[in-house]
């Protein structure tokens, strides 16, 4: 079963896309109408494209790039799931039905990735997810609002499938 490209290192989700280095305006001082900084990823199997262009240099303005494209992945990418139940990613996160993990944290998006799987294979009904991943739906709430994108996914499923959005 292929992984989710979320899941993958740097150097294998690198080796999947294509970059382009651009200039774009705004602070940064002279070098940064001079040099392109910015770049932009795109993951070429699935067209997710990201852009960093905040940053002074091409290295940090990579880096950003690609916890964005891991994030953008999580969220926009859907993966069919393991019936034998959560990744051993997810179980060693998750102590008394809550999930140990901070938003900054590298497993951040991998984590999202495997919650969105599970809601969309439980017709995005929230306890369900929870339960097959072992935390509250709580948990699993507060793990989405870490992502805005996430949480809007998630009510706008519900609201296609006639349920209320989550506050």
């Amino acid at each position: 079963m292929p992984r989710h490209p979320a899941t993958r290192s740097v150097e294998e989700l690198l080796r999947e896309c294509s970059e382009r280095h651009v200039r774009r305006s705004g602070p940064g001082g002279q070098n940064r109408n001079k040099v392109e900084t910015g770049i932009v990823l795109t993951h070429d199997p699935t067209g997710v494209s990201v852009e960093a262009s905040e940053r002074r240099t091409q290295r940090e303005n990579k880096a950003v790039a690609i916890q964005r494209l891991r994030r953008a992945l999580a969220v926009e990418v859907r993966e069919h799931i393991d019936e034998a139940g959560p990744s051993e990613l997810w179980r060693s996160r998750v102590r008394n039905r809550r999930i140990a993990l901070n938003e900054s944290h590298e497993d951040h998006p991998a984590m999202l990735a495997e919650a969105l799987d599970v809601l969309a294979a439980h017709q995005w009904d929230l306890a369900s997810a929870a339960e097959r991943l072992q935390v509250s739906a709580s948990q699993l709430a507060k793990l989405l609002k870490t992502e805005p994108k996430a949480f809007k996914r998630l009510n706008d499923e519900r609201m296609a499938r006639g349920a209320a959005p989550l506050k």
